[in-house]
């Protein structure tokens, strides 16, 4: 958990969010893991990744797989809102509008399921493309 969302967890959330994940490696790309939260202001973190090395250049299918699989464990562990970031935009190489297209074409899925999905970004172009696309029907 250096980098990226993972990294970010990580120095805001502690250690011991990377240490759980670690005791349950690897988690294939289309499957998710939960952690506890440590001091974030959440119940769990859901890990679900987009490559299956670090710095792996990817396509929008593993970002679509990714959401999916945090998706479905969200709505296994009876989660009512789910905070998304963007995924695979950073060193995975993919760019914001396939990333938040392949991302809200999985939550329009799962609308029914959740009380709220939140989809997020530091990233002004990432947040933009979330929001074009969320126009869309």
């Amino acid at each position: 958990m250096g980098g990226g969302v993972a990294g970010a967890i990580k120095r805001v959330g502690g250690t011991n969010i990377e240490k759980e994940a670690i005791a349950k490696a690897p988690i294939e790309i289309g499957s998710a893991i939960e952690t506890t939260a440590g001091v974030l202001p959440c119940k769990v973190v859901i890990h679900a990744p987009t490559m299956k090395r670090p710095a792996m250049r990817i396509d929008a299918e593993n970002v679509k797989k990714a959401t999916y699989a945090a998706l479905k464990l969200g709505e296994k562990l009876k989660i009512k809102s789910i905070a998304i970031p963007g995924m695979g935009t950073g060193v995975g190489g993919v760019s914001a509008d396939d990333a938040a297209q392949a991302m809200v074409a999985v939550v329009k899925g799962f609308e029914e399921k959740f009380d709220s999905i939140i989809l997020i970004d530091r990233n002004e172009k990432m947040t933009n493309a979330f929001m074009n696309f969320l126009k869309k029907k």
